[in-house]
């Protein structure tokens, strides 16, 4: 036997068989998927055919009669299985990888994307931010209005006594109706040291005193507050154990319902602290329309008018009854209301 007509093999196992069997005569010349990664340029003779040219037999040689049968395709297909090897040797390699392989997988499908698109999504750097966390704290941190102001109550000792020093609420509040008849002057005191503002207190009488359904009797008074000069009267804003002591100089005796008063022979209107802290049972809840009573009630004594009792059932109970102690007098009963006028 002629010894070329024996090849040496290429390995000691030799190519799988599989890929032997994807080049036989069935598949060759057939097209081959295309493989991930560049693909080995061709030689110029093979682009315009797709397959080497066919040479011409030589006789004697064997070469030539393998080029007709499987010897050719043999090469070929053993070509064709180092490439596919070697890609799996890299695909192995990669996934061996974790702590890259996912990005770079992730990486070469995300889409491509323009630098100028990336910087249009981003937002500018002087665009509002949203609110932070000491933003709203700022917001929810706001002062509270005089409505709520008015409408909280808070604790305060019922047999507190202040330090007794009542200091005037510096600032004036002009008169609501300029051209009322009279125009009556006040000042207001709050005692030292007892946890009251004392400017929220000064602006609640105010308004109070001005409001249309008060004692201003549809233009026969007014009122204005002073700080200084002349004044007609003080509110005073005092301590349980304070607003006793200015009380009992005017033969007056408030410690058995702990409440307020006028003392007529001093210059003091007395607003119980106590009970504007924490207001009364026949009021409930409404500590404003309270504090609002309290105010023109001490306020109506100064100007004249006495006490009056429950005039019929389920009446709005008039402003000089004593409403922080009851609602009913010989069995009738009437509605807690802060105000002279109510229907104004």
């Amino acid at each position: 036997m002629d010894h070329r007509d024996t090849a040496a093999p290429l390995s000691p196992a030799g190519p799988r068989q599989e890929y032997l069997d994807a080049f036989d005569d069935a598949n060759y010349g057939q097209h081959i998927p295309e493989q991930r990664g560049p693909r080995p340029a061709r030689p110029a003779s093979h682009r315009r055919h797709g397959r080497p040219p066919k040479r011409e037999p030589v006789p004697g040689d064997s070469r030539s009669r393998r080029a007709k049968g499987g010897w050719g395709r043999t090469l070929t297909g053993l070509a064709a299985a180092a490439v596919v090897t070697a890609l799996g040797v890299v695909v192995a390699v990669r996934v061996a990888e974790p702590d890259t392989g996912e990005r770079d997988i992730a990486d070469a499908e995300r889409p491509a994307v323009d630098a100028d698109e990336e910087r249009a999504e981003r937002p500018p750097a002087d665009a509002d931010p949203s609110p932070s966390a000491a933003e709203e704290e700022v917001e929810e941190a706001a002062p509270p209005t005089y409505g709520e102001m008015l409408s909280t109550s808070f604790e305060m000792d019922p047999e507190l006594t202040g330090s007794g020093e009542l200091v005037p609420v510096p600032g004036s509040d002009d008169a609501a109706d300029p051209d009322a008849t009279t125009l009556v002057r006040y000042r207001v005191d709050v005692e030292e040291g007892i946890g009251v503002d004392a400017g929220f207190f000064a602006e609640a009488v105010h308004h109070t005193l001005n409001d249309e359904r008060s004692w201003g009797n549809d233009g026969e008074r007014t009122f204005a507050r002073v700080s200084s000069g002349d004044y007609d009267f003080v509110v005073t804003l005092a301590s349980p154990g304070t607003a006793a002591d200015w009380c009992a100089r005017s033969g007056l005796d408030i410690t058995e319902d702990n409440v307020s008063c006028n003392s007529s022979s001093t210059e003091r209107v007395i607003i119980n602290a106590w009970r504007w802290a924490e207001g009364s049972e026949t009021f409930g809840e409404d500590i404003a329309g309270y504090r609002q009573m309290l105010i023109n009630h001490e306020v109506g004594h100064r100007l004249g008018y006495q006490h009056v009792v429950c005039p019929e059932e389920g009446a709005p109970a008039p402003v000089m009854m004593q409403q922080t102690k009851f609602l009913d007098t010989n069995g009738v009963t009437c509605r807690p209301n802060p105000w002279p006028h109510p229907a104004n």
